[in-house]
């Protein structure tokens, strides 16, 4: 076994105990995104995007005021992907709710000091509840939703401009694709033969309104993104092996979009109680977050 297959799955534990032990200590968190991307996150971080490593971890600084013309302190938190080479990969988190899997992304890989996820959705902090501009590891507000692809397509023709050969990947969410602007995104993407771009797509069927079908059927997404242009490739999001396969290919011409199909309880069956609400976790009593407490103690005796 390769050691990017083993650094990977081990990224993917310490992402999920990490998103767990937090949500525990500050009674909620955005659990089931850590259980479905766990895998995906850190394949893309260890194996699938060639970004620098940065010098050591990096602590998270204050919230410095948003970018104006009058705010010269402003600042993105781009340097927690390490430097800017012209052949580098640039990440981009379009679903800014999952920004805690992100931060224990960083941390689990070396990027940022565990204690900044201390700063946790805190007054003053850039360590946003919802990923923003200047929160670690980001570099663009993404929005609410649907937004990120459109900020990736612009970087991504920009850098092709300048000669950069280095690819722009993308996380989304299956919810975005409810989205009009992911799909006028696309059509551009297209268009244009912005081929650099790589998508990464959490399918794991669930919004904060129950399950993605109920709410809006986006089904089948494979064809719907086969039609505006995208060279689409469906696996298994906690395969590591088949999320690692599609970005080893050169690009074609067309954008590369894989449909990562995961579970939104995996490694965390305590979880499935709450189906279909599995948006957000919250404990109905202290029984059951120490029942949930448990569970952290047990990983962390497997790890030991």
């Amino acid at each position: 076994m390769s050691d990017w297959k083993e650094k990977a799955r081990a990224t993917a534990r310490g992402i999920r105990r990490r998103v767990l032990e937090h949500t525990i200590n500050n009674d909620g968190g955005y659990m089931s995104q850590a259980c479905s991307s766990a895998e995906i996150l850190a394949t893309m971080f260890v194996k699938i995007m060639p970004i620098d490593e940065t010098a050591e971890p990096l602590a998270p600084l204050s919230f410095a005021g948003v970018p104006s013309g009058k705010n010269r302190n402003a600042y993105t938190g781009a340097r927690f992907n390490g430097p800017r080479r012209p052949d580098a990969g640039r990440f981009y988190l379009s679903p800014a709710h999952y920004a805690l899997a992100h931060y224990a992304a960083l941390i689990e890989t070396g990027r940022m000091a565990r204690e900044g996820l201390d700063h946790f959705n805190r007054d003053g902090s850039s360590v946003e509840m919802i990923g923003a501009e200047h929160s670690p590891g980001g570099e663009v507000m993404t929005g609410s939703l649907g937004q990120g692809i459109s900020q990736a397509a612009g970087i991504a023709w920009a850098r092709r401009r300048k000669g950069e050969r280095g690819r722009t990947w993308i996380f989304m969410s299956d919810g975005e694709f409810q989205i009009g602007q992911t799909w006028e995104a696309l059509q551009c993407i297209a268009n244009f033969k912005l081929d650099t771009i790589g998508i990464y797509i959490d399918v794991n069927g669930q919004q904060c309104d129950g399950t993605v079908p109920s709410v809006m059927n986006i089904e089948p997404l494979d064809r719907r993104l086969e039609a505006f242009g995208a060279r689409v490739v469906v696996v298994d999001g906690h395969d590591v092996d088949a999320l690692a396969a599609p970005a080893q290919d050169p690009p074609d011409g067309r954008p590369l979009a894989v449909i990562a199909k995961t579970d939104p309880c995996r490694g965390l069956d305590l979880m499935r109680k709450n189906a279909p609400r599995l948006h957000y976790l919250r404990f109905k009593s202290a029984g059951e977050k120490e029942a949930y407490r448990a569970v952290v103690d047990s990983w962390t005796k497997e790890v030991r």
